[in-house]
Order: structure tokens, then C-alpha cells, then sequence
């Protein structure tokens, strides 16, 4: 089976897992972070490079402070389980928002290895894609490339998306990384995570005709 090297996860519908459960919508984001770490395992055991995982965005803070809390918090949390596993971490976004949760900066400067650091893993956080582009007018004027410029030119090409929730959008994940990336929606809610849908991902991005645009 044809592998990706990178892949990213949109974790949607955990407000609408938590209202359909009878919680508040800000209770669904900690059942999220099981799913994450499972994700992770996951892509270590099938030989993926580097995995991004989507939290939250400049424009998720838009949101009631209490849901706004509550996804932080998840995000510290969420790269406290990562920590534990043989990662690459970078953590990228927007940090000089208040928005940006200040026990993540110290990830932010460079990529830092933890155990065996045998994959790559990118966790976006009070990121937009505007906010990473806003150094694009520079790239001519420096004769660098566009991702040259980017806040995430850290990150490598993305390969698949993979989106769970059921809706079919980028939501302004990394637009330039993303420019030939193949797009998987998952019906099920993030918190409901299966690992076959994860496997069947794979399977269905090892049938594609990986052109590249040529």
C-alpha cells in the first residue's frame, strides 16, 4: 500500500458530540484527546513521516469564552500526552495573540525531540492561514520562495487530509502546504474515533493517482 509521508487531521465535531451526549458544547473537546494519541500510534506503526494535528484558529476565539478556554486547555494537554511519545514536536500559530496558550511558546522556536523522536508532529495552535502568509510580500523582494516565507515553513507538503465530522473543507489549514493534498471526510465525530476509519483512510489514499499536478 502506497503510504503518505504527511498527514494532517481536522478533529471536527466535538461541540455536537458533546451536545448530542447531553454536555455543555465546551465538555467535548477532553474526549478528544484519547483520539489524538491513538492517531499518533497509528501513524508511527505505518511508517508516516510527519502528522499535523488542526487546534484551534484565530478565528475559533471567536467563539464564547468558555468553549475558548476549554479547547486551550485542550491543546496544552493534548501536546502534555504527545510529549510522552517518540515525536519531533513544533507547535505553530500565532503567539503574539493573547490568545496563545503561554505554556506552548517554548515549542514554538524549533522542533524538540522527545523519546525517539521517530516522527515529525506539527500541532497548530491560534493559527490563520493570513497570519502565516503575512511575510508572502517579502518572498520577491528577497528572491526567496513563497514557503520561504511562511510562519509554517517548517512544515513539509501534506500529502492527505484527513477530516473527521463530515464536512468536506480545509478551514484555512496550511493553504500552501495543502495544494496537492487529497482530502478524506469521516461522518463519525472526532470523539467517537475509530481506528479502522484512520486504516481505511490509508487504504483509500493508496488508490489515488498521485500526480503532483504533472
Amino acid at each position: 500500500m502506497h503510504i503518505p509521508k504527511h498527514i494532517a487531521i481536522i478533529p471536527d465535531g466535538n461541540r455536537r458530540w458533546a451536545r448530542h451526549n447531553g454536555m455543555e458544547k465546551q465538555d467535548g473537546y477532553h474526549y478528544g484527546l484519547t483520539p489524538g494519541v491513538t492517531v499518533l500510534r497509528l501513524a508511527q506503526a505505518y511508517g508516516i513521516d510527519e502528522i499535523t494535528y488542526y487546534g484551534f484558529t484565530t478565528d475559533n476565539v471567536k467563539r464564547p469564552s468558555a468553549q475558548v478556554n476549554a479547547f486551550s486547555k485542550a491543546c496544552v494537554d493534548a501536546i502534555g500526552l504527545i510529549m510522552q511519545e517518540d515525536v519531533q514536536l513544533l507547535v505553530v500559530g500565532n503567539t503574539n495573540s493573547p490568545a496563545f496558550p503561554k505554556a506552548l511558546l517554548p515549542y514554538t522556536q524549533k522542533r524538540i525531540s522527545f523519546g525517539n523522536g521517530t516522527i515529525k508532529v506539527n500541532f497548530l495552535v491560534n493559527y490563520g492561514w493570513e497570519w502565516d502568509m503575512s511575510h508572502m510580500h517579502t518572498a520577491s523582494a528577497n528572491r526567496n520562495t513563497i514557503a520561504d516565507n511562511l510562519h509554517s515553513r517548517e512544515i513539509s507538503r501534506i500529502d492527505l487530509i484527513m477530516r473527521w465530522g463530515g464536512h468536506t473543507r480545509l478551514s484555512g489549514l496550511l493553504p500552501v502546504q495543502s495544494v496537492y493534498a487529497d482530502f478524506y471526510s469521516i461522518d463519525t465525530l472526532w470523539p467517537d474515533f475509530k481506528s479502522e476509519e484512520f486504516v481505511e483512510g490509508l487504504a483509500w489514499y493508496g488508490k489515488q493517482d498521485v500526480t503532483l499536478g504533472g
